[in-house]
């Protein structure tokens, strides 16, 4: 089968590389999945170029502990170990795979069967495969900040994956949402439905004198102390993600923060495909359309995790397995 192999840390299109390997085969309590569609996330970054270099503590100090990277997919049941129950050869599944490893970028994986679950009847395997990892991490964060209707909210990456997610769910409570990101993907967040967009590069959100109940912050790029000016009394602040020293010390000054005041924040610690059985049931009911960048081969994963890095994607990046499907990177 095909993969992206990773050795060593790097540029990613300098060490990522695509290879024939052999086909995984499940243990007893592990399903064979042929993997249809996969996204880029965060952790393929920071996996493939070795840093932050705090991340090697998990991913592995001189070299990645996995061989291949890839944390989301989409796809079908291809073989069942011995022990496997509940489901069948050909099942559709879909899922967040990071607390079992990564191993994404290749035809086939195997996987304990909680790492996945069953695809609605009627979602195709690109927009499936979008959906784990973005879509929980604006829906958890905003259970955790308890989101009430009509509240105004401010995204911070809103042109992303999480943030083109995050704006849909924010409105089906009737929120009013602001979103933050460069010039480039204004247009297209005004037309999903964004109230107010901002261009980071001409206006810093913390600064503008404007407030909001809850900030939903993808980038983690300021300190906390800045955030304060952005919050309403008794406002929410909450980081899915970001830089690594503003993270640390927002964990440390946050909860001081939070103690001494009104107003609130928080780092959200993802708890994988909880929440996924809600998601699917709002695309089924056409109330969350994921955006997708896409879709590409296999072969252009190294020039995509770059692209990512450079924050030049719209919505989620998303790579079709079947190389006829894909399109040219831009």
């Amino acid at each position: 089968m095909k993969a992206i192999i990773q050795t060593s840390y790097g540029p990613p299109e300098k060490v990522l590389q695509l290879q024939e390997v052999d086909m995984p085969i499940p243990r007893d309590n592990e399903v064979q999945i042929n993997i249809k569609a996969t996204t880029i996330n965060d952790y393929d970054w920071a996996m493939a170029t070795g840093t932050p270099y705090l991340y090697r503590l998990m991913f592995g100090l001189i070299k990645p502990k996995k061989s291949i990277p890839g944390m989301e997919l989409a796809g079908v049941i291809s073989k069942l170990g011995s022990g496997v129950k509940d489901v069948s050869v050909g099942d559709k599944v879909y899922g967040d795979i990071s607390e079992h490893g990564f191993g994404s970028f290749a035809d086939y994986i195997c996987l304990p069967l909680d790492a996945v679950q069953k695809m609605p009847q009627g979602m195709d395997f690109e927009k499936a495969a979008t959906l784990p990892h973005a879509s929980l991490l604006a829906l958890q964060a905003f259970d955790k900040v308890a989101l009430q209707a009509g509240q105004s909210v401010l995204i911070n990456g809103g042109g992303g994956g999480v943030g083109t997610l995050g704006l849909q769910l924010a409105k089906l409570k009737s929120c009013e949402v602001t979103g933050v990101d460069s010039v480039e993907k204004l247009e297209s967040m005004k037309k999903l439905g964004f109230d107010h967009v901002l261009d980071y590069q001409k206006e810093n959100f913390t600064k503008t004198g404007r407030q909001y109940d809850v900030i939903l912050d993808c980038k983690t790029n300021q300190s906390v102390f800045a955030y304060k000016w952005a919050l309403r009394p008794n406002g929410k602040y909450i980081s899915i993600g970001g830089s690594l020293s503003r993270l640390i010390r927002l964990l440390i000054w946050g909860g001081l923060l939070s103690k001494l005041t009104s107003k609130s924040y928080q780092i959200l610690a993802l708890k994988a495909n909880k929440g996924l059985d809600r998601i699917g049931e709002l695309y089924v009911q056409n109330k969350l359309e994921p955006m997708v960048d896409g879709p590409y081969t296999m072969a252009d994963i190294p020039r995509l995790v770059q692209y990512f890095g450079e924050g030049k994607h719209k919505g989620k990046i998303v790579i079709h397995l079947n190389e006829s499907q894909a399109t040219e990177i831009k």
